[in-house]
């Protein structure tokens, strides 16, 4: 396939540090036959044969690893009916479990959103291991009052932000790709195309499904209603118009900056931030960054914390909130130090004109896991 030279962005200011294999795995997949461009955001950091943080363009086929195994994660939010004044973290804390199979009509719930059931019903409603999280926030400051209002928020209610994905869903469409085609692409309008696009679709709707499951089941925990205010996706692959051409554009840890307000959460210790996206999209691959971004390895994480922290120690924040996180591993390799710091990510998409901060929103009890691994 004949197509221009791929063009190669990253968004970051010379005070961000981006690891240079991160850049080399942006690169090498920009070169990739029918790329048309490679885009880095801020939080851009190494992952598993491509880059986190990115999003890319590609032009008469697509690349099914690029968007990974976690085909539909994203983060959804609610506002709660419950004001600030009655968050009743320590009291949460002690009875929240989300781990163990919901118990409520997954059939009735999957229909209702239009999703057909798939084989993975007994994890639904559940979060997740790595960076998956569901997390009580209250309001910390609003920026843009206008847009805060125009969301129907309100400064004394809490807020609910739910990050999580397709579960095993998305890893067994995945899988079932690589093994017949490793990293190689699918052609436009193939019959394989056609199916893996149908697989991901659905894993996409799912993930959703799952999310509005899990941000339920905190609800009922914490005796709370709530409503839906934006569910965004972060790992996809879909059509769109770009730079005069019909292209795939892949999202691999990216938020679209084509669907209304995100948010872009920081580590469990700092503030996410609310933001309006702005512009026409073109020069980042109408994507934002979904979060801070990892500045360590889980490896390196795990050994550094351990040094620095007792496990308990990390069940609190400089915030007061509070982090259920059972899985000792998992508690240091998610430790707050191990992430970018959000506040430069979020000045760098605000300095690139790419959005205006509407709200920070600050932790207030962030659930992780009740599954304990020593």
């Amino acid at each position: 396939m004949n197509s221009p030279p791929p063009h190669v962005r990253v968004i970051a200011s010379p005070q961000s540090w981006v690891e240079g294999e991160a850049i080399r795995q942006l690169e090498a997949a920009s070169r990739l036959p029918g790329m048309r461009s490679a885009v880095g955001l801020p939080d851009l950091h190494p992952g598993k044969g491509a880059p986190v943080g990115a999003a890319f363009a590609s032009e008469g086929l697509f690349y099914p690893f690029l968007v990974g195994n976690d085909i539909g994660c994203g983060m959804g939010l609610w506002e709660l009916d419950l004001p600030a004044r009655k968050a009743r973290p320590d009291r949460w804390a002690a009875r929240l479990d989300l781990d163990g199979p919901w118990e409520g009509n997954t059939d009735a719930v999957l229909a209702d959103m239009g999703v057909k059931p798939c084989g993975f019903e007994a994890a639904l409603g559940t979060v997740g291991g790595g960076n998956h999280f569901a997390e009580v926030q209250r309001v910390d400051a609003v920026h843009d009052a206008e847009t805060f209002t125009a969301l129907g928020l309100g400064t004394d209610r809490l807020l609910l932000l739910v990050h999580s994905g397709s579960r095993g869903l998305g890893e067994a469409i995945l899988r079932a790709h690589v093994d017949r085609h490793g990293t190689g692409s699918l052609v436009e309008g193939s019959d394989e195309a056609r199916r893996y696009l149908a697989r991901h679709d659905h894993a996409v709707e799912w993930a959703r499904a799952n999310r509005a499951t899990i941000a339920g089941r905190m609800m009922q925990g914490i005796a709370a209603g709530g409503r839906r205010v934006l569910d965004v996706c972060h790992n996809s692959v879909t059509p769109k118009p770009y730079e005069g051409h019909t292209c795939w554009l892949h999202r691999k840890g990216a938020a679209p900056s084509d669907q209304g307000p995100v948010v872009i959460p920081g580590s469990r210790g700092s503030l996410s931030y609310l933001v309006l996206p702005l512009g026409d999209g073109v020069n980042h691959a109408h994507s934002l960054a979904h979060g801070a971004g990892r500045k360590w390895t889980r490896t390196s994480a795990r050994e550094r914390m351990r040094e620095r922290f007792t496990p308990e120690a990390l069940t609190r924040t400089s915030f007061k909130s509070h982090v259920i996180c059972e899985d000792r591993d998992l508690l240091f390799e998610e430790a707050p130090p191990a992430y970018k710091a959000i506040d430069r990510v979020v000045q760098d998409l605000v300095d690139a004109g790419l959005v205006r901060v509407v709200a920070t929103l600050a932790p207030v009890l962030t659930y992780k896991t009740r599954t304990r691994r020593e």
